[in-house]
């Protein structure tokens, strides 16, 4: 079984688990993610993997409560065990591809957004070890959303905050910081984007701008996590992909994110109708 080790709060509604699943621990790169059941019957909720520990042998997944699964999940205690928990999946970051040497000369901007700052760290951690140069941005709509703040000040040279509403960091968005640093003469070889998928569109369009290479995860389009659900397609260069099985990193510059986005809300209306059988009314969108 897959016992969880460790479960810790990081806002109201984001928690933070520590997972026994030693195959994954030893064998998962950045930008792969893992699929967690709560039961036998249990929906299937594809997670990206946050970090891993190969000596302890767990990985550690963030989750937030967005639906009556995910409610489930956060629900688990320290000790509780996952019925399954699948992968790693989906392909590794395209960076794992380049060689130690390459990468110590380049240099990186992520850009995370709320729960984004959960996939984002692992990418930074492991550019960082290799001496590459990491700048992180990470915003969120107000200071209580903003998670793993000190964790990721440990793993990039730079970390800039900014909110919505100027209560932590810079007051703005994250396109606010990424036209400041560009100005201010800043250089990246390429960047990463993760995170609500309107943050990654104007991220994209934002990046453009500058000339500025960028690479989006569209993995919260994930539903089944292995390309038979059909639920996460996505046009990428004019062409159908999968974001659970060719990605879940594309790209941005090639993303149709209002096609994305129109595919993210299919199912509203059924998790709408489950929040509320489930009485879950904090969940349901008015």
């Amino acid at each position: 079984m897959y016992k969880i080790l460790k479960k810790q709060q990081l806002t109201p509604l984001i928690y933070s688990m520590d997972v026994y699943a030693p195959r994954i621990a030893q064998s998962g790169k950045p930008g792969q993610f893992l699929i967690v059941r709560t039961s036998e019957k249990g929906e299937r909720i594809p997670l990206t993997i946050c970090d891993m520990d190969a000596q302890k042998g767990s990985v550690q997944i963030v989750i937030q409560v967005a639906g009556l699964s995910s409610y489930k999940i956060c629900n688990l205690k320290e000790g509780d065990s996952f019925t399954d928990v699948a992968g790693p999946l989906g392909r590794p970051s395209d960076f794992m591809e380049l060689t130690p040497q390459q990468l110590k000369d380049m240099s990186y901007l992520f850009v995370a957004g709320g729960v984004g700052a959960a996939p984002v760290y692992p990418q930074a951690k492991y550019l960082h070890s290799m001496g590459a140069k990491v700048d992180v941005i990470i915003g969120a709509r107000s200071k209580e959303l903003i998670i793993m703040e000190e964790e990721m000040s440990k793993v990039c040279d730079n970390l800039y905050i900014c909110t919505d509403d100027g209560s932590k960091g810079e007051k703005g968005v994250v396109t606010t910081v990424i036209d400041r640093l560009i100005a201010e003469g800043k250089h990246y070889d390429t960047s990463v984007a993760i995170g609500p998928m309107v943050m990654m569109k104007f991220a994209v369009l934002c990046a453009k701008k500058h000339n500025l290479p960028m690479i989006v995860s569209l993995n919260t389009l994930m539903v089944d996590g292995t390309g038979m659900c059909g639920a996460c397609r996505v046009s990428v260069a004019g062409q159908t992909k999968f974001a659970c099985v060719d990605g879940p990193e594309f790209n941005g510059y090639d993303v149709d994110f209002d096609e994305a986005m129109r595919r993210q809300a299919l199912y509203k209306p059924q998790e709408q109708a489950a929040n509320t059988k489930a009485g879950l009314d904090f969940l349901v969108r008015k």
